[in-house]
């Protein structure tokens, strides 16, 4: 196999000019001379901003309502453990359908479901038992949302040399929304309460599904080849776990997101129990954490290539490690306000990085279906880590939950990077035959040199 691989990139590389510019530009918002992803952008931003104001109006209704660091857990998982289910299926939908009618199907649902959490609110009648209903709702949504909208990015950029730039300014736009969000949902519960911040959600979501209408001449998707859905599910399945580059990357990022992040669920305990707050101090804490991941993600933006992300993803997958195990031992908020910019970067970095190696090497025709084994690395497998996050905080209490969630991140570190040199040989020829790797990468591709990473 790598004799193959070696002999077909020494041929792809004989066709390739000598020099060639990784992507031809340092221009951070590059991706948003797109017409379409610019519209995207703007909605999403908006839209995004009132997600995170329901988010932590949830969590802080939850944990207002029972004290119980067990239920903010099973919150949790209701919400995202739908994804974990109904991933795999989904991504053959995703990859068979109109990924812009799905998405303008999810959004509208998703404003619905945040204009019922407003309405019971308002009433006084929401219960714990509302919300989980509510939040499993959402958690359907999102199974269907996420992976279409991963896919449909390379759909609505115009220059396919501008798709790491997008994936970055998605992680931007992500988390500047986590920045400005809580911040608003702290300051929106104190003044009038979590009704209002569903309120605010449901309106915003108006931004994103006006400029998904708005959008015209994407490059088409949806695959009408009339093969059994089981047939898909098998062949996407087949190449994420047989390509180790992919399939490293994802159990990388599952056991990030099974380990570490349940430190977001377990945010309202710390802020009221070890840091002595109330709602300002949770907004704040997640603007602190936000404000590291979009640093993360303006560096990601700033890239001019793919070539090096290997290299990037154990450094930020063990400051993510290093900083919760810091944030674990915090009891004053100025400590824990200066520690949680380091685990919300080195999350985000790791979390982007993988994206784009991964929509860069997979075929169009498996995107659907590899971004929503995606999903479920990251979204799927987060409400097993919030239930065993909300179970064992329950019994040791948080901030030890969170520092044995650090020491198994730094782990997973030491272990991809102990893959790295067989993932580095595998990605290469790829890397050639699109054009990413020219002149002297070329030369190490091929075993001439030695000293290139990928």
């Amino acid at each position: 196999m790598a004799d193959e691989s070696t002999a077909d990139a020494r041929r792809v590389a004989a066709t390739l000019p000598a020099t060639r510019p990784a992507d031809g530009s340092r221009d951070v918002v590059r991706a948003l001379r797109s017409r379409n992803y610019r519209l995207f952008f703007g909605g999403q931003t908006v839209s995004l901003v009132g997600t995170w104001i329901t988010r932590i109006a949830t969590s802080w209704l939850v944990y207002r309502l029972t004290g119980s660091l067990l239920l903010l857990g099973i919150v949790g998982f209701c919400s995202q453990i739908p994804t974990l289910v109904l991933a795999p299926f989904v991504g053959v939908l995703v990859d068979r359908w109109d990924r812009h009618r799905i998405l303008v199907v999810t959004q509208t649902l998703s404003m619905l479901q945040s204009a019922a959490l407003a309405a019971l609110t308002f009433a006084g009648v929401i219960s714990v038992t509302d919300i989980l209903v509510l939040q499993f709702a959402q958690g359907v949504i999102n199974a269907f949302d996420t992976p279409a909208r991963q896919a449909f990015v390379v759909q609505m950029v115009a220059e396919p040399a501008d798709l790491a730039n997008a994936i970055a300014l998605n992680s931007t736009m992500v988390n500047g929304s986590r920045i400005l969000g809580p911040s608003i949902g702290g300051l929106v519960i104190a003044a009038a309460g979590e009704g209002w911040c569903f309120t605010i959600d449901a309106i915003s979501y108006l931004a994103v599904i006006a400029s998904l209408l708005a959008m015209r001449d994407w490059r088409p998707s949806g695959d009408h080849s009339g093969a059994r859905m089981i047939d898909e599910l098998k062949a996407g399945f087949a190449y994420v776990s047989g390509f180790q580059p992919v399939r490293t990357a994802l159990l990388l990022l599952a056991l990030l997101s099974t380990m570490g992040m349940p430190y977001t669920v377990l945010m309202p305990a710390v802020a009221s129990r070890v840091l002595h707050g109330g709602p300002h101090t949770l907004g704040f804490l997640m603007t602190a954490s936000g404000m590291g991941a979009v640093s993360g993600a303006l560096y990601l933006a700033s890239r001019r290539s793919v070539v090096g992300l290997g290299r990037v993803i154990p450094i930020a997958c063990g400051t993510f490690g290093v900083g919760l195990v810091a944030f674990s031992f915090s009891r004053v908020l100025w400590l824990s306000l200066a520690i949680l910019p380091l685990v919300g970067g080195g999350f985000m970095v790791a979390l982007a990085s993988t994206n784009t190696i991964i929509q860069t090497v997979v075929e169009d025709r498996l995107r659907g279906r590899v971004m929503a084994f995606y999903t479920m690395a990251f979204l799927g497998t987060a409400p097993i880590g919030s239930l065993i996050g909300g179970v064992v905080a329950d019994r040791i209490g948080a901030p030890d939950t969170i520092r044995l969630g650090g020491v198994a991140c730094i782990a997973g570190a030491l272990w991809f990077a102990a893959q790295l040199p067989t993932i580095r040989r595998l990605i290469r020829p790829i890397y050639i035959e699109r054009g990413i790797l020219s002149g002297p990468h070329v030369e190490a591709a091929v075993g001439i040199a030695t000293n290139t990473s990928t």
